[in-house]
């Protein structure tokens, strides 16, 4: 596990297997924690409950968002809630895919397309970007000029679609409508990996429109 602080941000790296279709592989993930020392918002409960609650402490945990429901983003998402009495909020579409890892564990809530959080003074703004998955969601941050993409876009293209519930097409107008409106100034902050910033990744979407073809 590594853990990295810029201001009201702080990023934990967890690891373990993402599962579906029958194949399982190792991945790193990405969760983000946003706010201050009274309170924030988790995005993305990934493999470790553990040590998201050791590097949330004692602050006031709000809600758990999850940017898509694939286990990888999910599984630690449960434990973590009945530790801190915090909310599990999904997007309803991605119902079908909590499914396969929690079918014992409704979530909480319902995020829905266009509805502001605000944590410790930040305004939190969701966009439904579907393609990933069904119900997968972004979290934009104007004030702080970044937006959380969890796996829709990543530093070098969008995320992956070969898989059950996913889709190439969906996907790329998801990017280009709601993401690449976004100012090119804002950074991205990824489910996997390196971050990156919009104006660098939308000169690119003809290529990957073009590389489907």
């Amino acid at each position: 596990m590594a853990t990295t602080s810029e201001g009201p941000i702080e990023n934990v790296v967890t690891s373990g297997k993402f599962e579906l279709d029958g194949g399982s592989w190792d991945v790193d993930n990405n969760v983000w924690i946003l706010g201050d020392a009274d309170e924030v918002v988790v995005i993305d409960a990934a493999h470790d409950a553990q040590a998201i609650r050791k590097a949330v402490g004692d602050r006031n945990v709000t809600a758990i968002l999850c940017t898509h429901s694939h286990n990888d983003h999910v599984n630690a998402a449960p434990a973590l809630s009945d530790a801190l009495d915090a909310p599990i909020l999904l997007h309803p579409d991605d119902r079908v895919v909590w499914d396969l890892t929690h079918s014992d564990r409704e979530p909480d809530g319902q995020l829905e397309d266009g509805e502001t959080f605000t944590i410790a003074g930040i305004d939190l703004q969701l966009i439904h970007t579907p393609g990933h998955s069904p119900g997968s969601v972004c979290f934009y941050a104007p004030d702080l000029g970044t937006v959380f993409t969890g796996d829709t876009l990543f530093n070098g293209g969008p995320g992956a679609t070969g898989r059950s519930y996913s889709d190439y097409g969906v996907i790329l107008d998801s990017i280009a409508a709601k993401l690449f409106t976004l100012p090119d100034e804002t950074v991205v902050r990824t489910g996997h990996g390196d971050g990156t910033k919009i104006g660098d990744e939308a000169p690119h979407l003809e290529e990957w429109k073009a590389a489907k073809e």
